[in-house]
């Protein structure tokens, strides 16, 4: 029988891997006793082989891969393992003695791989890891793991931005900046790979330039033509048709504006790209490119001629982007921060690296109020590029680093222009987020969930926090709705309710790009005993649980009993939210 060595195909990638705890622990434990493995399926570039090889690293296993081209030749996969003329009961009988396999593009598997693998799965004695692709026809074998319960499936989700963030900064060895990161993950649509491409292009192209008074990088500019990026551009690069590449090329130039469909655009050319996938449109007859890669790639490749004749100046988006901070500000006027498509400002940043400070100021102070502190602050820092003393952007700028527990927060000053539609009462509600309610509620607009956050928090009502909170929430002010959800944590009196309202803090406070505010400080540790609070210490500063076992002169089992715990008690469910409850400065630097 084949013998298999530790580690046997399971090389060093050239990032490290990052975030995914929960996922990794998910997968490991599928292999214990007992279990027969695991379906990881996701997106191409999702980071399932990745995962699969680190939950593996260690282990003695064998491997087997579906290639494209392989579909009528059975046991295509299985080659190196596997006489080369075998019988489904007889292949099932030669691997019996296989403990451990990793099944990788179990998507592109021949029908005779696949049926072996759902055998083997049947049979209960090879614990499997099958990594798939789910926007790719699967083999019925496949699919029927997990939709006939065979082995348990974990759909990945795209990666945490703070992990994106983290994977960015240990590839290109330094932090970037929010705006460039948001660039990049919007390219990128989730595809780690194309996103590992592009950041060393960046770098090995030497696109990326510091960002004054902070340790960030930041990108503008055309996006780099790299082998991956063209690959991923194919269906739009590689349409032979001059009509269709003209059309292609019309829309990429017309970024950051949308067109119609009555705008001269020649119907059956449309039909075709829309039924291809490369369009679309929506019922209104706007159109659009696909994919946000689409237009960047076709604008970068497009000759000198084309590009004069289709481009766009920053002069003729004057309008656009008037009329886009109107709808911005009616928004914050209207106490709703919840996202809205703004594409002509990231444009101009994307492509030329300068907007208008007045601009910049509203786009940070929208970010503020939703939580977005991190972009908020490189928004302000963007305007302040334009305009070093524009009052608006340093206010911004320095409200921003306050609520990230870099600086404290600005003094008012007389001389100061109004600062945002909600000067008359802001300080009011400032009192609120403080733990000051006497009398606020009074200063706020009547029925908003600013006045009835005052209300609950002058009453000590937890669940009227929480309703509070939920309502913030749905408006878009995830800070302020982690902040009540936290004060109700404080005043609860039914154990349960708190460590839910702790939770959703906590899950609030965690999309708020490192936040640090008093309200936020009161999820800390006052609940644990002095061995749980110096174990999750070491844990949210990124010790593992054998490094906190070192240390400490424990057993790993002893380590992860009382994380367990810790969990329980504090309402939290992995790791990641750690940093939050034990208000360690976060690792991520403030451009501020």
């Amino acid at each position: 029988m084949t013998t298999f060595e530790r580690d046997a195909h399971l090389a060093e990638l050239p990032w490290p891997f990052t975030g995914r705890a929960g996922e990794l622990e998910l997968v490991r434990r599928s292999l214990t006793a007992g279990r027969n493995g695991i379906v990881i399926t996701g997106p191409s570039g999702s980071g399932k082989t990745r995962l699969a090889t680190e939950a593996l690293r260690g282990t003695g296993c064998a491997r087997v891969t579906g290639t494209p081209g392989t579909h009528r030749i059975p046991f295509a996969a299985f080659a190196h393992l596997l006489p080369e003329s075998v019988s489904l009961h007889r292949a099932v009988q030669l691997l019996t003695g296989v403990r451990l396999l990793l099944v990788d593009d179990a998507h592109l598997l021949d029908d005779a791989s696949a049926a072996l693998v759902h055998h083997l799965a049947l049979h209960g004695r090879t614990r499997l890891v099958v990594v798939a692709r789910d926007t790719a026809p699967l083999p019925g074998a496949v699919s029927r793991l997990w939709t006939g319960e065979v082995l348990p499936r974990l759909a990945l989700e795209p990666l945490p931005d703070d992990d994106t963030a983290r994977l960015l900064a240990a590839g290109t060895g330094g932090w970037l900046e929010p705006l460039t990161m948001n660039r990049l993950r919007r390219l990128s649509g989730g595809d780690l790979r194309l996103l590992r491409d592009l950041s060393a292009a960046l770098t090995e192209q030497g696109l990326l330039t510091p960002v004054p008074g902070t340790p960030t990088a930041a990108w503008h500019g055309p996006v780099p033509l790299t082998e991956t990026v063209q690959l991923r551009a194919a269906a739009v690069l590689g349409r032979a048709d001059p009509a269709e590449r003209e059309t292609l090329d019309r829309l990429a130039f017309a970024e950051p504006l949308t067109p119609h469909l009555d705008d001269g655009y020649d119907l059956p050319v449309l039909e075709r790209l829309e039924s291809d996938g490369l369009v679309t449109v929506d019922p209104s007859g706007t159109l659009a490119l696909a994919r946000p890669l689409y237009g960047p790639v076709l604008r970068a490749a497009a000759g000198t001629l084309r590009t004069r004749r289709l481009a766009r100046t920053p002069d003729e988006c004057a309008a656009a982007l008037k009329s886009e901070a109107a709808a911005l500000e009616d928004r914050v006027e209207a106490a709703d921060v919840r996202p809205l498509p703004l594409p002509v400002g990231e444009w101009l940043l994307a492509e030329t690296g300068t907007v208008p400070a007045d601009y910049a100021a509203l786009r940070a102070r929208y970010d503020r109020l939703r939580g977005a502190l991190r972009e908020a602050v490189a928004w302000a820092r963007q305007g302040l590029r334009s305009d070093p003393a524009d009052p608006l952007c340093r206010r911004e700028l320095a409200l921003g680093a306050a609520q990230l527990g870099e600086a404290p927060a600005p003094a008012p000053a007389p001389d100061t222009p109004p600062q945002d539609p909600h000067t008359a009462w802001t300080e009011a509600y400032e009192a609120v987020r403080l733990g000051a309610a006497e009398g606020a509620a009074g200063a706020l607009p009547p029925g908003s969930p600013f006045a009835r956050h005052a209300q609950a928090l002058a009453r000590g009502d937890g669940p009227a926090l929480d309703r509070a909170a939920r309502a913030l929430e749905g408006r878009g002010f995830l800070l302020f709705a982690a902040e009540a959800h936290a004060q109700a944590a404080a005043v609860h009196r039914d154990p349960s309710a708190a460590r839910l309202s702790r939770t959703r803090a906590i899950t609030l406070a965690r999309r708020c790009q490192g936040a640090r505010t008093p309200a936020l400080a009161g999820l800390a540790l006052g609940e644990l005993t002095a061995r749980q609070r110096q174990i999750v210490t070491l844990a949210a500063a990124g010790l593992s649980n054998r490094q906190i076992a070192d240390r400490l002169t424990l057993s790993i089992r002893t380590v992860g009993n009382h994380l367990y715990g810790a969990y329980t008690r504090l309402g939290a469910s992995d790791r990641a939210a750690l940093p939050w409850l034990t208000d360690l400065p976060d690792t991520q630097p403030v451009s501020a």
